[in-house]
């Protein structure tokens, strides 16, 4: 077995490097562990490895820096800047209507969904928009105190995969941090 080591911006070095290994129609696949500090990550990454079939994913959801620096209260208030990054993480602006909903009070203002929403809203579109066949309920993780700092995804084409990862999803899902 061969180890390789690629520095560069892994939006660039997955697609252009390492993406082009592992072709469906040659056999190969690959199991692709993103782990993301923030909202780095381009949905490009995550669309072609679905879009092959060849490639299973893990992904920390940053749902921490979404809330931080995206999803606020009042949307008109965040940074363009942190909303372009957003918009390049989740592929297209369809995040805002995942985020915030005008239903639930008489003025029809926008107010700011859970991250239950935002997390359900993504999960869906790596089925639908990325062509995932089997993306489980993600397991949320957990700082010291308890809070949700990120949502561990998982997505892939086969079936046996996507049972073993549910399986340990969710025999840990409400695991408590000692």
């Amino acid at each position: 077995m061969k180890l390789y080591v690629y520095e560069g911006d892994c939006n660039k070095v997955l697609l252009d490097e390492v993406f082009p290994k592992a072709k469906y129609e040659d056999y190969r696949r690959a199991l692709c562990l993103l782990d993301p500090y923030g909202l780095h990550l381009q949905w490009s990454v995550i669309e072609r490895a679905g879009k092959m079939r060849s490639i299973e994913i893990f992904l920390n959801f940053p749902v921490a820096d979404m809330n931080r620096n995206v999803l606020w209260r009042n949307p008109d208030k965040v940074d363009p800047e942190q909303a372009t990054r957003m918009t390049a993480f989740w592929g297209d602006e369809c995040w805002k209507q995942a985020a915030y909903d005008t239903t639930g009070n008489l003025f029809g203002w926008e107010e700011k969904q859970g991250n239950e929403a935002v997390v359900e809203a993504f999960r869906q579109r790596l089925k639908k928009v990325a062509d995932f066949t089997y993306v489980p309920e993600p397991m949320p993780m957990r700082n010291s105190k308890n809070a949700v700092v990120y949502y561990l995804f998982f997505a892939s084409h086969k079936p046996v995969a996507a049972g073993i990862v549910t399986q340990i999803f969710d025999k840990n899902r409400n695991r408590e941090v000692a």
